[in-house]
């Protein structure tokens, strides 16, 4: 028999090991635990607010003293209604150019586009409804078509009838089921979300894009002042060609404060006379002050791609000075009540086919959308999604299609400023 001493010791031996081999299976458990677990991730919810779209530029204040007016086309000055050294007002006509055939093109556009909204009318007023009623009288007949069948299928057994009779009433069933199936097919085809319809609205769109076109192009034969003041300069006579980037006349404004910066070309397409902008002297940082789109300069510095405008400020301030360096926030969109997310959600933003991963019922799923107005800090969500619903903030982990994942809600503003510079 064993002493007490070695009797302690090896039950202390066992002990050990059994709590090891204990230890050990409760890591692996951990382990398998874990390596089972989805990931953790975060993700916004998509929120409803006002979303503001700015482009940032910086420029330098000018007391304006001259304006070079130019064309946007390429055409033939008909009319010059004002002379050098007249004073003109605010949108006063300077030059007139012959736009014969831009008024055709816009009437062709209008034609076009009338007959494009005709075509879908007549889907969604004649053709569907015709296709509906179609439809109703395909599985009516298929009803009656069917009852033949059946019967004459019970006396052909009973030997009233030949076989003949019964292979007849199959192929009229059979005729009647091809003709249900043709009838359903006109009406997919023609419904809101068949091939028909959407073929028709976008022929309706690309008519009102074209329409669009030509108006804004028979608009630009029309030249007029963007401010009051005195032509000191004309340098265009009735008949000349004249063509973008040539100044035609200078005009001197009346006398108030001007901010000019630089616009990046990139973002020429967004900005328009009359936008209001909100201006800081890089001096006074802390201190805003209204500003206007006067100006937009109809050539682009090659060198630098960029292109001038020009902001009138109504009530400049007292420490306005000259040459002063200035930043400005130009308003180009405000949309309200949008649907957003923060940016850093939506993939492929830059390109055709944006998308984000959308959590559904704990799993992520890729989900495509279409973007509205879009910024540094939030996107708005045309379509693809609706208010609530989860997204996957970016950068997120490597996540498959399907894959379940552990959300955690990762506050945002919600109505933000979306800024382009």
């Amino acid at each position: 028999m064993p002493s007490p001493v070695a009797w302690a010791a090896s039950l202390k031996a066992h002990r050990t090991l059994i709590l090891t081999a204990m230890g050990a299976a409760a890591s692996i458990a951990t382990f398998l635990f874990l390596l089972g677990r989805p990931p953790a991730v975060a993700a916004y919810a998509a929120t409803r607010g006002d979303v503001v779209q700015t482009v940032v530029a910086s420029g330098r204040v000018v007391n304006p003293l001259r304006i070079d007016i130019g064309s946007q086309l390429t055409g033939s000055v008909s009319r010059i209604p004002v002379d050098e050294g007249q004073a003109v007002k605010a949108n006063e006509v300077l030059i007139e150019l012959e736009g014969d055939e831009l008024r055709a093109q816009v009437v062709q556009a209008r034609l076009a586009m009338a007959q494009a909204e005709a075509r879908l009318r007549q889907l969604r007023e004649t053709t569907l409804p015709s296709a509906q009623q179609s439809l109703r009288q395909a599985r009516a007949n298929l009803v009656d078509v069917q009852r033949q069948y059946e019967r004459t299928h019970e006396l052909q057994a009973t030997g009233f009838v030949g076989l003949a009779q019964l292979d007849g009433a199959k192929r009229n069933l059979e005729v009647a089921q091809s003709q249900l199936r043709a009838a359903q097919l006109q009406v997919d085809d023609n419904s809101a979300e068949g091939n028909a319809q959407r073929l028709a609205q976008m022929a309706v769109e690309q008519a009102q894009a074209a329409m669009q076109t030509a108006q804004a192009n028979l608009d630009h034969t029309i030249i007029r002042t963007p401010l009051a003041g005195t032509l000191i300069s004309r340098a265009v006579e009735r008949g000349d060609v004249v063509s973008p980037g040539k100044a035609l006349m200078v005009l001197s404004p009346s006398g108030e404060t001007q901010l000019v910066v630089q616009i990046d070309e990139k973002n020429l397409a967004l900005i328009a006379l009359g936008q209001v902008a909100l201006a800081s002297a890089d001096a006074y940082p802390d201190l805003r002050f209204d500003a206007e789109v006067a100006y937009i300069n109809p050539g682009v510095d090659p060198q630098r791609g960029s292109v001038e405008v020009k902001l009138r400020v109504p009530s400049p301030p007292d420490y306005l000075r000259q040459d002063m360096t200035v930043s400005v926030d130009i308003l180009v969109a405000r949309h309200a009540g949008a649907l957003a997310v923060p940016g850093d959600a939506v993939h492929d933003a830059g390109r055709a086919s944006p998308w984000v991963w959308h959590v559904v019922d704990g799993r992520a799923r890729k989900q495509p959308v279409r973007t509205g107005v879009r910024g540094d800090t939030c996107i708005e969500i045309v379509d693809g999604l609706r208010q609530g619903d989860l997204v996957l903030a970016g950068p997120a982990p490597t996540i498959g299609e399907g894959q379940r994942v552990r959300t955690h809600l990762r506050e945002w503003a919600g109505a933000a400023v979306a800024s382009a510079s």
